[in-house]
């Protein structure tokens, strides 16, 4: 693949807000596909924002009614802010687009970020995205002194975590011992060219989450470097070390068209 650029559009202090990295990805991607410009990644950090993709189901919008910026990727409901590190790869893909793959490609990225920072991470089948694999559920602590055998999360339509205090906070999953993701993709291809991206928690609060259900996923929570590795990570120490795993990733891969099934008959 062509090489890959990087733009870094804000961090810190100039954290950027959501509307408007979502109106430059736009300009971007209008100027990948006029060929106007190579592959580009922009990376940065957003002002505090909950957003939904097309599946998000209303039951897991914040009960506060705390606003939610619907957009066009595929994917639930999320958080972006401060301590978290955004990457929009706005990238032209070969036709038939293969949207699978090009997901994997930006996992095994991550993946190997994480690994260089000395935290082993992984995928788990069916759940986008990069994750610390909790214990094995007989190990793991009881919940508010209910056994395991019976998750109210999973066994009862009606229960909400978010009522139900911190025992069952996302937040709280590395204490539970659960599964736990570290980093969310959700993208959309449109004309050939990717748009949206990935946030790789670094050392944001995460209790942020607890407001909404995560990619809609209510058993299992979210988590960040800092907080596995026990030490205080920062976003200008993961930069590099995830363009360099990006760059290798994309521009060394050959993604090759679906093979079209022929037609019965």
């Amino acid at each position: 693949m062509a090489e890959l650029g990087f733009v870094h559009l804000g961090f810190g202090p100039e954290a950027v807000e959501y509307t408007a990295a979502w109106e430059e990805q736009r300009r971007v991607h209008a100027a990948r596909f006029a060929d106007e410009t190579g592959d580009t990644c922009l990376l940065l950090e957003h002002l505090p924002v909950y957003t939904a993709g097309r599946r998000t189901d209303p039951s897991e919008r914040p009960l506060d009614g705390t606003p939610v910026v619907d957009v066009d990727r595929g994917g639930k409901i999320t958080w972006h802010g401060p301590g978290q590190l955004v990457g929009y790869p706005i990238m032209k893909l070969p036709r038939p687009v293969d949207v699978v793959a090009h997901v994997r490609r930006l996992e095994d990225a991550l993946i190997r970020t994480a690994a260089d920072f000395g935290l082993r991470t992984t995928r788990i089948e069916g759940r986008s995205g990069v994750w610390v694999l909790g214990d094995p559920v007989e190990d793991r602590p009881l919940i508010g002194g209910l056994s395991l055998d019976f998750d109210p999360r999973l066994e009862d339509d009606e229960f909400d975590a978010r009522l139900n205090g911190p025992e069952y906070a996302p937040s709280n999953a590395g204490q539970r011992r659960e599964d736990r993701k570290l980093a969310a993709i959700g993208i959309r291809v449109a004309k050939g060219v990717t748009m949206h991206g990935f946030a790789i928690n670094v050392n944001p609060d995460n209790t942020w989450f607890d407001r909404i259900v995560p990619c809609g996923i209510r058993d299992a929570g979210v988590t960040s470097l800092s907080y596995e590795l026990g030490r205080e990570i920062t976003i200008a120490e993961v930069l590099p070390v995830i363009e360099r795993h990006l760059k290798d990733v994309l521009e060394h891969a050959e993604p090759r068209p679906r093979a079209i099934e022929p037609a019965a008959g």
